[in-house]
């Protein structure tokens, strides 16, 4: 989840709003997740501007998973089979400006040696540049860990991408 603005403000609200989504993620079926939150933050008094979020719903055991965007960064999932990344295509408006999201969440199995990437818009936005210049090098940096494995490589994609953004993060799903 990333939310408009930036400072204290904007921590302060991501903070509240973690907690509020975390509240509604056990409750509600994983396919409504996003819609839920979106009637959360529409039923508020929006002072605050837009939310972004992605959810993944992912399946331990089989692998199986579910991802949803709402104007949040597309996941990438990383392929063993051909060692390429994929962009997924799961996507949706950003929460508390309509109703009706729309949301498109794809589905898709994590098989051993694949990753999944969910990544903060801080990590690939830079000013002047299309994102799909940062995703594209972002893809490119993680490209490097495929050999090696992730273990360690979040934080190292993190600081090579890293720009003068107050939102940079990453998180990496292998499955071993």
């Amino acid at each position: 989840m990333d939310v408009a603005g930036k400072g204290v403000d904007a921590g302060t609200r991501a903070l509240l709003l973690s907690g509020a989504f975390g509240g509604l993620l056990g409750s509600v079926p994983q396919e409504e997740f996003l819609s839920t939150c979106n009637a959360y933050l529409r039923r508020g008094e929006m002072t605050e501007g837009f939310v972004t979020a992605v959810h993944l719903a992912l399946d331990l055991t089989t692998g199986e998973y579910m991802v949803t965007s709402a104007g949040h960064p597309p996941a990438a999932h990383l392929d063993s089979s051909n060692g390429t990344w994929r962009i997924t295509q799961a996507r949706g408006i950003v929460l508390g400006v309509v109703a009706d999201l729309r949301l498109v969440p794809e589905r898709g199995v994590l098989r051993p040696g694949d990753a999944l990437m969910l990544y903060t818009d801080g990590l690939v936005e830079a000013p002047g540049q299309d994102i799909d210049y940062g995703t594209d090098r972002l893809l490119g940096e993680a490209d490097r860990l495929v050999a090696s494995g992730f273990r360690a490589g979040a934080a190292d994609l993190v600081r090579v991408m890293q720009s003068d953004a107050d939102d940079c993060a990453l998180a990496i799903i292998w499955r071993a």
